[in-house]
């Protein structure tokens, strides 16, 4: 079993902090001081549907389908996580279409490479598949769990699971001798 972010859409508040968060947390910090709006790539997404909100986030899949059709090999797992190779991306969108939550993220934008001359400069686009990445490089953990303002974004451990598991069994038993549906 791995761990993954998950998101309680009766908490939300649609605030965005957790999309600010994870765009900072995976910024150089000599950059944050100048971040671009048009360069604001969350590696999740905040979805609105009438009075629910809640962000998605890579589920960190276990048989992960992203994985399984990306044609370059720039998505494998390792220590429970997914993981993607930027500089195998090219971009295809393969895992978008593949990923059943939606939470794959392919961004495209323009390179500065050095032409054929030192004169010569050419700007080229360059697609990048995002994905949460459980904030990997962070001590503290994912940045979005840290600074939501109503607890609504955890991270879920294997243990975890059982435990949620073992709860719902227990309601579902109380609720079956209440003669209520559960």
């Amino acid at each position: 079993m791995n761990r993954f972010v998950f998101a309680d859409p009766n908490q939300c508040i649609g605030c965005r902090t957790c999309e600010v968060a994870c765009v900072l947390s995976h910024q150089e910090v000599s950059k944050i001081e100048s971040l671009d709006p048009s360069k604001f790539y969350p590696r999740l997404n905040l979805v609105r549907n009438g009075d629910v909100t809640t962000p998605i986030m890579c589920r960190q899949c276990e048989d992960a389908p992203c994985e399984q059709v990306c044609p370059n090999n720039a998505i494998y797992r390792e220590n429970g996580q997914v993981h993607v190779i930027q500089s195998r991306c090219i971009g295809c969108k393969t895992c978008s279409v593949a990923c059943p939550y939606g939470a794959m993220n392919v961004v495209a934008f323009p390179v500065e490479q050095q032409g054929p001359s030192e004169l010569f400069k050419m700007n080229t686009i360059k697609a990048q598949a995002l994905k949460c990445d459980l904030c990997g490089t962070r001590d503290k953990g994912p940045a979005c769990v840290e600074v939501c303002p109503t607890n609504a974004i955890r991270l879920i451990e294997p243990q975890d699971m059982d435990q949620i598991k073992q709860d719902k069994r227990k309601q579902a038993a109380v609720a079956a001798l209440a003669g209520v549906p559960a």
